[in-house]
């Protein structure tokens, strides 16, 4: 018996809000309820099911939905799984096994550089009108999908059923069968651009990461709402007071204030600029107190705690915090809900004082002990994310990652010594610019100062960054003078010559692929044009050490903002979220591939730590945190774990670090 192939839409409702909440608190609310069921069998026309009117799927669909020789197609498959999961009452094991029999449209979208919405990625791709997504389907969403407001004329009612518009449900049913077809229609155009096995294997394996979630502390949360709401009520009070501002929250309001109060313009309220005044100084106490307090109002120590607790699902866990290649251009992992990419760092200590101070609701004992509660609050939303009762997390997070990546690909043999040896790279890069004996580069010396520029060097200036490239990486803040700035580029790229040949031979590869169509390898990347004209399908494309492969569509040569020839591509720009072409160069280019290459090791390293037994519940860019019962396992373990080097990579030198405590904290 062949393979057979189901390509699936689901409509759904819910009184959670999916967008702050997420599929798993969603799926899991009692009132869910899937409302109708799109389908395509083999490519077959597609049909609708309205399971309002029906109770049960047809026959042969609801067989061929759970026969291991189907393949499952949806876009943005993780939610038509889990929701049928949902609907069908399977769950552990078996809903775990039926994900491997699932594949995801937008995934094959994103690998192949387009971007994660149907409606614009069909449009991206040149779908014609009678295949793209319908435009009405957001406001029959609002209207059949999520409860509505009660009002005199609709009779009080919360919800919208199909019977109170016959004529929407109709155009609602149509909308849904057009999103099948949307999706295999851009499936059929990427065919010839599979996705590989093992980035569809990652895949599952994020999917079940995604959907055992992370225990949240509940009490820490509510604790730091109360605080936060008694903090920011008192600043309030204070802030009117002093100024008589009827809203001294209101960037207008109090701007006018300060200027009044200082004689100075004020050009915005940001919290660079606020942070600017206070370092400088204003000729006013009231003025200065009124900024700190904008300064205090500004964190944003409360906000992620409101998301935690309007995202964490009955058992007392947030699910769904990572999207899985939701960086567009490397297929790195993206944060979702949480955004736990974006968390502040934990600086305080004790950190358990801390804590308890907050769960207990002791305000003046949290103020006298840290001082400033908005930050400290802040800093404390990394330690919500704890171990569930029996249970450790055990962290640990690659070393220099991207550093050491770099200079495998290049063959920057001295850097790659450095880590196969001591590992300082910081010191050693300064005593290769400046030709200082490392030795001597060390806490009580005068020649430790120049770490910090060896530091602000490795780090800015890989991609073929300069002065810029160093202030963006907070040159300036640690102490180095804008005129020395020109000299610590010049000195480190004399430093890594091999890094610097690479970025110019990996430009010039790239050119000579879009402009010949040859196919062009250096080192261990190969670039090539790859075509299908019969789906107007045209890419350029980086193969990775590992097999993946990097899509850019629409190659061409263009002009750059400096009015040189520059290879360009069409791609979703991370600011605008439009699609637009955009131009690139090698040192950009390196950076693709260097972090291409840095997530492929995570991600293996994920599949060997699963293999294991470990129990990943998050990761963070090069941070993996597992959940291990006591007694299982050990950071040894997980550092051997992390720090083998993948089989296409034998020679690159992988290192780990991390640390066992009962709720994440950053080191």
């Amino acid at each position: 018996m062949g393979q057979h192939h189901l390509s699936i839409d689901i409509e759904t409702y819910s009184s959670v809000d999916i967008t702050k909440s997420g599929l798993y608190k969603y799926a899991q609310s009692p009132d869910f309820q899937i409302l109708l069921f799109a389908y395509s069998l083999d490519g077959a026309p597609v049909r609708v099911v309205d399971l309002t009117q029906e109770q049960y799927l047809p026959q042969e669909v609801l067989a061929r939905l759970f026969h291991a020789d189907t393949i499952k197609h949806a876009y943005n498959a993780a939610f038509e799984w889990y929701c049928l999961a949902t609907h069908f009452h399977i769950d552990g094991v078996t809903r775990d096994a039926w994900l491997s029999q699932w594949r995801c449209t937008m995934l094959h979208g994103l690998y192949c550089g387009y971007t994660a919405g149907l409606d614009a990625t069909g449009r991206a791709i040149g779908l014609p009108q009678d295949k793209q997504k319908m435009a009405a389907g957001k406001a029959l969403i609002r209207y059949f999908c999520i409860p509505c407001t009660p009002t005199k004329s609709n009779g009080g009612r919360t919800r919208n059923l199909p019977h109170h518009d016959p004529g929407k449900w109709d155009l609602f049913q149509t909308y849904c069968g057009q999103d099948v077809v949307t999706e295999m229609e851009i499936e059929r155009r990427l065919s010839a651009f599979p996705v590989p096995d093992e980035v569809q294997a990652q895949w599952v394996t994020d999917q079940r990461i995604n959907a055992r979630g992370v225990a949240v502390d509940a009490d820490l949360v509510a604790g730091a709402l109360a605080l936060g709401d008694i903090t920011r009520t008192a600043l309030m009070a204070e802030a009117t007071q002093l100024s008589g501002l009827q809203n001294p929250n209101s960037v207008a309001q109090l701007s006018a204030w300060l200027e009044a109060e200082t004689g100075e313009e004020v050009a915005d309220l940001r919290k660079d600029t606020v942070k600017d005044l206070l370092a400088r100084g204003v000729p006013s106490e009231s003025a200065t107190r009124m900024l700190e307090i904008r300064q205090e109002l500004g964190k944003t120590s409360t906000k992620k705690y409101n998301t935690i607790e309007t995202a964490v699902c009955e058992d007392g866990r947030v699910r769904g915090i990572l999207q899985f290649y939701g960086a567009n251009r490397t297929g790195r992992w993206a944060g979702r809900i949480v955004q736990p990419q974006n968390l502040p760092r934990t600086y305080l200590s004790p950190l358990p004082l801390a804590r308890e101070l907050i769960k207990s609701r002791q305000l003046s004992a949290l103020r006298l002990v840290y001082g400033s509660v908005p930050d400290t609050l802040s800093q404390l939303i990394r330690t919500a994310f704890v171990a569930a009762p029996g249970c450790t997390l055990i962290d640990a997070d690659f070393s220099a990652i991207e550093a050491r990546v770099i200079a495998w690909l290049a063959g920057e043999e001295w850097v790659l010594n450095v880590f196969r040896s001591h590992g300082k790279i910081y010191e050693a890069t300064a005593a290769q610019m400046f030709g200082i004996p490392i030795g001597k580069i060390k806490k009580g010396n005068p020649e430790y100062s120049y770490r910090q520029r060896g530091k602000v060097a490795t780090l800015a200036l890989g991609y073929q960054g300069g002065v810029n490239a160093l202030i963006a990486m907070g040159a300036l803040r640690d102490g180095l003078a804008e005129e020395e700035l020109p000299e610590i580029r010049d000195r480190w790229r004399r430093a890594n010559p091999s890094i610097v040949r690479l970025w110019y031979a990996v430009d010039d590869a790239a050119t000579q692929a879009v402009e010949t169509g040859r196919t062009v390898s250096i080192r261990n990347l190969t670039f090539a044009r790859e075509c299908d004209p019969g789906n107007n399908q045209d890419f350029l494309t980086i193969r990775l050490p590992s097999g993946r492969k990097l899509y850019y569509a629409k190659p061409h040569m263009g002009v750059n903002r400096f009015g040189n020839p520059s290879l360009a591509y069409w791609g979703m720009d991370q600011t605008t979220k439009r699609w637009h072409e955009t131009e690139t160069y090698g040192g950009k280019l390196v950076e693709n591939c260097v972090q291409a290459i840095a997530r492929d090791c995570l991600a293996e390293a994920i599949e060997r730590l699963e293999a294991a037994g470990y129990r990943v519940v998050f990761h963070v860019h090069d941070e993996v945190v597992i959940e291990a019962e006591q007694g299982f396992g050990s950071l040894e373990d997980v550092v051997r774990i992390m720090s083998q080097p993948p089989a296409w990579a034998p020679d690159l030198p992988l290192n780990a670090d991390g640390w066992i405590n009962p709720f994440f904290k950053k080191d």
